[in-house]
Protein backbone atom coordinates (compact mmCIF):
# COMPACT_ATOMS: atom_id res chain seq x y z
CA UNK A 1 0.00 0.00 0.00
CA UNK A 2 1.19 3.72 -0.70
CA UNK A 3 2.21 5.50 1.92
CA UNK A 4 -0.52 7.74 3.37
CA UNK A 5 -0.13 11.81 2.51
CA UNK A 6 -2.35 14.23 4.05
CA UNK A 7 -3.17 15.68 0.87
CA UNK A 8 -2.49 15.18 -2.57
CA UNK A 9 -3.06 17.36 -5.19
CA UNK A 10 -3.64 16.82 -9.10
CA UNK A 11 -3.81 19.88 -10.96
CA UNK A 12 -1.55 22.32 -13.68
CA UNK A 13 2.70 21.71 -13.36
CA UNK A 14 3.93 25.55 -14.14
CA UNK A 15 6.83 27.25 -13.74
CA UNK A 16 6.03 30.87 -12.76
CA UNK A 17 7.96 33.91 -15.01
CA UNK A 18 7.75 36.72 -12.19
CA UNK A 19 8.38 40.32 -13.37
CA UNK A 20 7.76 43.58 -11.70
CA UNK A 21 6.48 46.02 -14.81
CA UNK A 22 4.19 49.66 -14.66
CA UNK A 23 0.01 50.00 -15.45
CA UNK A 24 1.73 51.48 -18.37
CA UNK A 25 3.10 48.07 -19.47
CA UNK A 26 0.14 46.19 -19.48
CA UNK A 27 -1.94 48.74 -21.01
CA UNK A 28 0.71 48.79 -23.97
CA UNK A 29 1.01 45.05 -24.27
CA UNK A 30 -3.24 45.18 -24.53
CA UNK A 31 -3.15 43.21 -20.63
CA UNK A 32 -5.87 43.72 -18.66
CA UNK A 33 -4.54 44.58 -15.09
CA UNK A 34 -5.56 41.53 -12.31
CA UNK A 35 -6.84 38.94 -15.42
CA UNK A 36 -5.58 35.60 -16.28
CA UNK A 37 -5.49 34.53 -20.00
CA UNK A 38 -4.59 31.93 -21.78
CA UNK A 39 -1.65 32.42 -24.37
CA UNK A 40 -0.22 30.83 -27.30
CA UNK A 41 3.49 29.59 -27.46
CA UNK A 42 4.26 32.16 -29.68
CA UNK A 43 2.26 34.93 -28.13
CA UNK A 44 4.47 33.18 -24.43
CA UNK A 45 7.68 33.97 -26.12
CA UNK A 46 7.09 37.00 -27.50
CA UNK A 47 5.77 38.58 -24.12
CA UNK A 48 8.70 37.15 -22.51
CA UNK A 49 11.12 39.08 -24.70
CA UNK A 50 9.52 42.43 -23.35
CA UNK A 51 9.32 41.49 -20.33
CA UNK A 52 12.83 42.19 -19.09
CA UNK A 53 14.22 40.68 -16.08
CA UNK A 54 12.43 38.25 -14.35
CA UNK A 55 12.43 35.26 -11.64
CA UNK A 56 11.80 31.17 -12.61
CA UNK A 57 10.16 30.14 -9.78
CA UNK A 58 7.95 26.78 -10.31
CA UNK A 59 4.27 27.32 -9.50
CA UNK A 60 1.07 26.24 -10.47
CA UNK A 61 -1.90 26.48 -8.05
CA UNK A 62 -2.50 22.95 -6.72
CA UNK A 63 1.23 22.19 -6.70
CA UNK A 64 1.46 25.81 -4.75
CA UNK A 65 -0.60 24.21 -2.44
CA UNK A 66 1.02 21.59 -1.58
CA UNK A 67 4.08 23.53 -0.90
CA UNK A 68 2.23 25.11 1.72
CA UNK A 69 0.73 21.61 3.22
CA UNK A 70 4.41 20.30 3.48
CA UNK A 71 5.94 23.57 5.48
CA UNK A 72 3.61 23.28 7.36
CA UNK A 73 4.32 20.14 8.58
CA UNK A 74 1.99 17.64 6.45
CA UNK A 75 2.77 15.38 3.94
CA UNK A 76 1.86 16.28 0.65
CA UNK A 77 1.26 14.84 -2.86
CA UNK A 78 1.51 16.29 -6.47
CA UNK A 79 0.40 14.85 -9.86
CA UNK A 80 0.97 17.11 -12.70
CA UNK A 81 2.62 16.56 -16.23
CA UNK A 82 5.75 18.38 -16.92
CA UNK A 83 8.07 17.58 -20.26
CA UNK A 84 11.64 16.76 -19.63
CA UNK A 85 12.84 20.08 -20.62
CA UNK A 86 14.79 23.04 -18.83
CA UNK A 87 11.55 24.15 -16.94
CA UNK A 88 10.45 21.01 -16.37
CA UNK A 89 13.26 19.91 -14.98
CA UNK A 90 13.31 23.02 -12.72
CA UNK A 91 9.80 22.38 -11.77
CA UNK A 92 10.99 18.59 -10.98
CA UNK A 93 13.74 19.55 -8.80
CA UNK A 94 11.85 22.39 -6.66
CA UNK A 95 8.75 20.68 -5.62
CA UNK A 96 10.48 17.53 -4.38
CA UNK A 97 13.31 20.11 -2.59
CA UNK A 98 10.08 21.24 -0.65
CA UNK A 99 9.31 17.81 0.41
CA UNK A 100 6.44 17.41 -1.88
CA UNK A 101 6.21 13.43 -2.99
CA UNK A 102 5.93 13.93 -6.92
CA UNK A 103 6.12 11.51 -9.42
CA UNK A 104 4.57 11.85 -12.18
CA UNK A 105 6.78 10.96 -15.59
CA UNK A 106 7.74 13.68 -17.55
CA UNK A 107 6.51 13.80 -21.38
CA UNK A 108 9.39 13.55 -24.17
CA UNK A 109 8.28 15.47 -27.00
CA UNK A 110 7.65 19.17 -28.89
CA UNK A 111 5.23 20.19 -26.05
CA UNK A 112 7.10 21.95 -23.54
CA UNK A 113 6.42 22.59 -20.06
CA UNK A 114 3.82 24.85 -18.80
CA UNK A 115 4.76 28.60 -18.31
CA UNK A 116 2.97 31.33 -16.52
CA UNK A 117 4.43 34.60 -17.17
CA UNK A 118 2.95 36.97 -14.38
CA UNK A 119 3.26 40.99 -14.17
CA UNK A 120 3.06 42.46 -10.79
CA UNK A 121 2.07 46.08 -10.49
CA UNK A 122 3.35 48.64 -8.15
CA UNK A 123 0.33 47.83 -5.74
CA UNK A 124 1.35 44.61 -6.15
CA UNK A 125 -1.72 43.50 -7.82
CA UNK A 126 -0.74 40.33 -10.00
CA UNK A 127 -0.87 39.56 -13.79
CA UNK A 128 -1.13 36.03 -15.46
CA UNK A 129 -0.46 35.31 -18.87
CA UNK A 130 -0.64 31.21 -18.69
CA UNK A 131 0.85 28.93 -21.53
CA UNK A 132 -0.65 25.43 -20.17
CA UNK A 133 1.76 23.46 -22.52
CA UNK A 134 2.23 19.78 -21.36
CA UNK A 135 0.53 20.23 -18.72
CA UNK A 136 -2.96 19.96 -20.69
CA UNK A 137 -1.57 16.75 -21.53
CA UNK A 138 -2.38 14.71 -18.21
CA UNK A 139 -4.41 11.64 -18.15
CA UNK A 140 -5.53 8.84 -16.36
CA UNK A 141 -2.33 6.79 -16.58
CA UNK A 142 -0.94 9.40 -14.88
CA UNK A 143 -3.25 8.88 -11.36
CA UNK A 144 -1.91 6.71 -9.42
CA UNK A 145 -5.03 4.70 -7.42
CA UNK A 146 -2.70 3.63 -4.46
CA UNK A 147 -1.88 7.10 -3.87
CA UNK A 148 -5.31 8.48 -3.93
CA UNK A 149 -6.59 5.87 -2.05
CA UNK A 150 -4.28 6.41 0.89
CA UNK A 151 -4.44 9.91 0.66
CA UNK A 152 -7.01 11.60 3.20
CA UNK A 153 -7.40 14.60 0.94
CA UNK A 154 -7.36 14.97 -2.82
CA UNK A 155 -6.97 18.19 -4.24
CA UNK A 156 -8.54 19.14 -7.33
CA UNK A 157 -7.40 21.89 -9.50
CA UNK A 158 -10.29 24.03 -11.53
CA UNK A 159 -8.02 25.11 -14.04
CA UNK A 160 -7.45 21.44 -15.32
CA UNK A 161 -10.76 20.93 -15.93
CA UNK A 162 -10.98 21.91 -19.50
CA UNK A 163 -9.46 19.43 -22.11
CA UNK A 164 -11.13 16.31 -21.95
CA UNK A 165 -8.22 13.56 -21.05
CA UNK A 166 -7.52 15.82 -18.01
CA UNK A 167 -11.01 16.10 -16.75
CA UNK A 168 -10.90 12.08 -17.28
CA UNK A 169 -8.19 11.90 -14.87
CA UNK A 170 -10.01 14.26 -11.94
CA UNK A 171 -13.13 11.85 -12.59
CA UNK A 172 -11.10 8.91 -12.20
CA UNK A 173 -9.68 10.84 -8.95
CA UNK A 174 -13.01 11.30 -7.22
CA UNK A 175 -14.13 7.75 -8.48
CA UNK A 176 -11.18 6.05 -6.45
CA UNK A 177 -10.88 8.54 -3.43
CA UNK A 178 -14.27 8.05 -2.54
CA UNK A 179 -14.56 4.23 -2.71
CA UNK A 180 -11.83 4.48 -0.52
CA UNK A 181 -14.17 6.51 1.76
CA UNK A 182 -11.74 9.70 1.36
CA UNK A 183 -12.69 13.05 1.35
CA UNK A 184 -12.32 14.77 -2.26
CA UNK A 185 -11.76 18.83 -2.61
CA UNK A 186 -11.53 21.53 -5.36
CA UNK A 187 -10.85 24.70 -6.19
CA UNK A 188 -12.61 26.41 -8.39
CA UNK A 189 -9.42 28.69 -9.61
CA UNK A 190 -10.95 31.70 -11.44
CA UNK A 191 -13.92 33.47 -12.43
CA UNK A 192 -13.00 32.73 -16.11
CA UNK A 193 -13.03 29.16 -15.14
CA UNK A 194 -16.20 29.44 -13.46
CA UNK A 195 -17.83 30.87 -16.62
CA UNK A 196 -16.76 28.04 -18.70
CA UNK A 197 -17.18 25.27 -16.53
CA UNK A 198 -20.01 26.41 -14.54
CA UNK A 199 -22.93 23.65 -15.18
CA UNK A 200 -20.26 20.91 -14.56
CA UNK A 201 -18.87 22.33 -10.95
CA UNK A 202 -22.43 22.87 -9.98
CA UNK A 203 -23.07 19.32 -11.23
CA UNK A 204 -20.02 18.32 -9.50
CA UNK A 205 -21.35 19.46 -6.33
CA UNK A 206 -25.09 18.18 -6.50
CA UNK A 207 -24.22 14.79 -7.54
CA UNK A 208 -21.52 14.48 -4.07
CA UNK A 209 -18.37 14.44 -6.16
CA UNK A 210 -16.84 17.33 -4.26
CA UNK A 211 -17.11 16.97 -0.09
CA UNK A 212 -15.37 20.28 0.02
CA UNK A 213 -15.12 23.57 -1.96
CA UNK A 214 -12.68 26.62 -2.33
CA UNK A 215 -13.83 29.74 -3.70
CA UNK A 216 -13.28 33.36 -3.49
CA UNK A 217 -15.97 35.89 -3.28
CA UNK A 218 -16.06 36.38 -6.90
CA UNK A 219 -15.85 32.53 -8.14
CA UNK A 220 -18.82 32.06 -5.61
CA UNK A 221 -21.07 34.99 -7.28
CA UNK A 222 -20.07 34.00 -10.55
CA UNK A 223 -21.01 30.38 -9.83
CA UNK A 224 -24.66 30.95 -8.38
CA UNK A 225 -24.62 34.51 -10.97
CA UNK A 226 -25.33 36.90 -8.51
CA UNK A 227 -23.75 40.32 -6.68
CA UNK A 228 -24.54 39.19 -3.68
CA UNK A 229 -22.36 37.50 -1.41
CA UNK A 230 -24.33 35.81 1.45
CA UNK A 231 -26.45 34.75 -1.83
CA UNK A 232 -23.74 32.87 -2.82
CA UNK A 233 -22.79 31.32 0.60
CA UNK A 234 -25.88 29.93 1.03
CA UNK A 235 -25.54 28.44 -2.06
CA UNK A 236 -23.01 26.54 -1.39
CA UNK A 237 -24.20 25.53 1.56
CA UNK A 238 -27.31 24.03 0.11
CA UNK A 239 -25.00 21.55 -2.75
CA UNK A 240 -21.60 20.76 -1.05
CA UNK A 241 -21.08 19.55 2.28
CA UNK A 242 -18.55 22.38 3.74
CA UNK A 243 -17.24 25.15 1.65
CA UNK A 244 -14.19 28.04 2.05
CA UNK A 245 -15.15 31.08 0.59
CA UNK A 246 -12.10 34.07 0.56
CA UNK A 247 -13.10 37.53 0.65
CA UNK A 248 -9.81 39.42 0.31
CA UNK A 249 -9.27 41.59 2.72
CA UNK A 250 -12.41 40.84 4.27
CA UNK A 251 -11.06 37.37 5.69
CA UNK A 252 -12.96 34.09 5.09
CA UNK A 253 -16.24 32.40 5.76
CA UNK A 254 -16.27 28.53 6.33
CA UNK A 255 -19.91 27.29 5.70
CA UNK A 256 -21.10 23.74 6.85
CA UNK A 257 -24.51 23.54 6.66
CA UNK A 258 -25.99 26.50 8.84
CA UNK A 259 -23.25 26.64 10.57
CA UNK A 260 -20.99 29.52 10.00
CA UNK A 261 -17.01 30.65 10.89
CA UNK A 262 -15.86 34.03 9.86
CA UNK A 263 -11.99 34.88 10.51
CA UNK A 264 -10.41 38.19 9.81
CA UNK A 265 -7.16 38.46 7.47
CA UNK A 266 -3.69 38.27 9.61
CA UNK A 267 -1.78 41.26 9.04
CA UNK A 268 0.80 41.00 7.01
CA UNK A 269 4.83 43.03 6.94
CA UNK A 270 4.72 44.24 3.52
CA UNK A 271 2.42 43.34 0.51
CA UNK A 272 5.10 42.47 -2.48
CA UNK A 273 3.00 40.16 -4.81
CA UNK A 274 -0.63 38.51 -3.97
CA UNK A 275 0.57 36.03 -6.54
CA UNK A 276 -0.63 32.55 -4.90
CA UNK A 277 -2.47 33.88 -1.55
CA UNK A 278 -5.55 31.29 -2.44
CA UNK A 279 -3.30 28.84 -3.07
CA UNK A 280 -1.63 29.35 0.32
CA UNK A 281 -4.91 29.74 2.29
CA UNK A 282 -5.76 26.34 0.98
CA UNK A 283 -2.59 25.00 2.28
CA UNK A 284 -3.28 26.56 5.65
CA UNK A 285 -6.86 25.11 5.99
CA UNK A 286 -5.96 21.51 4.49
CA UNK A 287 -3.00 21.25 6.92
CA UNK A 288 -5.37 22.13 10.22
CA UNK A 289 -8.37 20.18 8.66
CA UNK A 290 -6.56 16.82 8.09
CA UNK A 291 -4.52 16.97 11.44
CA UNK A 292 -7.80 17.34 13.73
CA UNK A 293 -7.93 21.22 14.10
CA UNK A 294 -11.75 22.57 13.98
CA UNK A 295 -12.71 24.62 11.30
CA UNK A 296 -12.19 28.27 13.01
CA UNK A 297 -8.52 27.21 13.63
CA UNK A 298 -7.84 25.44 10.21
CA UNK A 299 -9.28 28.57 8.36
CA UNK A 300 -6.76 30.90 10.72
CA UNK A 301 -4.09 28.66 9.39
CA UNK A 302 -5.15 29.31 6.09
CA UNK A 303 -5.04 33.19 6.57
CA UNK A 304 -1.32 32.99 8.49
CA UNK A 305 -0.41 31.15 5.53
CA UNK A 306 -1.70 33.84 3.07
CA UNK A 307 -0.39 36.66 4.78
CA UNK A 308 3.47 35.34 4.40
CA UNK A 309 3.18 34.33 0.59
CA UNK A 310 1.71 38.09 -0.17
CA UNK A 311 5.09 39.34 2.31
CA UNK A 312 7.21 38.35 -0.62
CA UNK A 313 7.45 37.52 -4.42
CA UNK A 314 6.60 34.32 -5.76
CA UNK A 315 3.26 31.86 -4.80
CA UNK A 316 5.26 29.12 -2.26
CA UNK A 317 5.66 29.92 1.42
CA UNK A 318 9.42 31.11 2.13
CA UNK A 319 9.14 31.68 6.18
CA UNK A 320 8.43 29.41 8.28
CA UNK A 321 5.24 28.85 8.29
CA UNK A 322 4.90 26.63 11.47
CA UNK A 323 6.61 29.00 14.17
CA UNK A 324 3.66 31.51 12.29
CA UNK A 325 1.28 29.24 13.42
CA UNK A 326 2.49 28.57 16.59
CA UNK A 327 2.60 32.03 17.60
CA UNK A 328 -0.92 32.50 16.40
CA UNK A 329 -2.48 29.36 17.39
CA UNK A 330 -0.16 28.04 20.06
Amino acid sequence: MADQLDVLAVGNAIVDVITTQSDEFLADNGIPKGSMRLISAEHAAALYARMGPGREISGGSAANTTAGVAALGGRAGFIGRVTDDQLGRVFQHDIRAVGVDYRTAPMVGAVPTAQCLIVVSPDAQRTMSTFLGSCQELDEADIDEARVAAARVTYLEGYLWDPPAPIRALKKAIAIAHAADRTVAMTLSDVFCVAGHRADFLGLMRDGSLDLVFANENEAMALFETDDIQVAIDGLAAIVPLAVVTRSAKGAVVVQGAERHSVPIQPAARVLDTTGAGDLFAAGFLAGFTSGRDLRESAVMGTIAAAEVIEHYGARPEADLQARVRAVLG
